[in-house]
């Protein structure tokens, strides 16, 4: 009888080593599969920071002051405290004419004394006592914007008066419309009118013009 040179192992030894093998290899599979897996799509550490009240990217700006428009300035005039007797005294009425003398309840009709009262200006009248004509004096304290109007429509409507005094201290004008001759002086502070149906030429009115500037400076 012939015997096998290659060792045999006895079958109780062989089973255990067969079990040790599968179960090495089971060992290996299940470590490389954790290996292998899929990376979360995000961690605790890469997940962005949740936004803090009050930093969000479009929180409401502060508007920033607002600017106060400049106002326009406007016409006007400050109020004219002389009385009449101040502007054109009663030896100055009687220098021009014996006749004239205070009109009582006076009210301006030429546009010069209404646009006076306007702008809180003067109005005085002298009432000839023979004729029954009167004469309007108006004055007027008118700010730049009034006194540059005032000053277009005489430059417009009037012819310069040299002998009413000498500019730029004293610019005079005389206009005659609608039967009424209408004088007008511009000192440095005050607008003078004088205005009368008597009044034709320019010299009719210049003692009673230059007697107010005179008063009045």
């Amino acid at each position: 009888m012939t015997h096998s040179l290659s060792p045999r192992l006895p079958r109780g030894r062989l089973l255990r080593t067969t079990l040790l093998l599968a179960t090495g290899t089971v060992a290996v599979v299940a470590l490389a599969a954790c290996g292998s897996g899929s990376t979360p799509d995000s961690s605790p550490s890469a997940a962005s920071p949740s936004a803090t009240p009050g930093s969000t990217s479009n929180a409401t700006q502060t508007p920033g002051p607002t600017a106060t428009p400049t106002p326009t300035p406007t016409a006007a005039g400050t109020p004219v405290t002389l009385t009449c007797d101040q502007v054109l005294t009663l030896d100055d009425v009687y220098a021009f004419n014996p006749s004239y003398g205070t009109a009582p309840g006076f009210e301006p009709t030429i546009a010069a004394g209404q646009m006076a009262a306007e702008y809180q200006g003067l109005n005085c009248g002298l009432l000839n006592q023979s004729s029954d004509g009167t004469i309007e004096v108006s004055v007027t304290q008118p700010n730049d914007v009034l006194l540059s109007q005032l000053k277009n429509e005489a430059i417009s409507s009037s012819k310069i008066v040299p002998t009413y005094g000498t500019p730029p201290d004293v610019e005079g004008y005389f206009s005659a419309a609608g039967g009424t001759g209408v004088a007008q002086v511009f000192t440095s502070t005050y607008w003078i009118t004088v205005g009368s149906s008597e009044f034709v030429e320019p010299g009719d009115a210049e003692s009673l013009v230059s007697a107010a500037i005179a008063n009045l400076q």
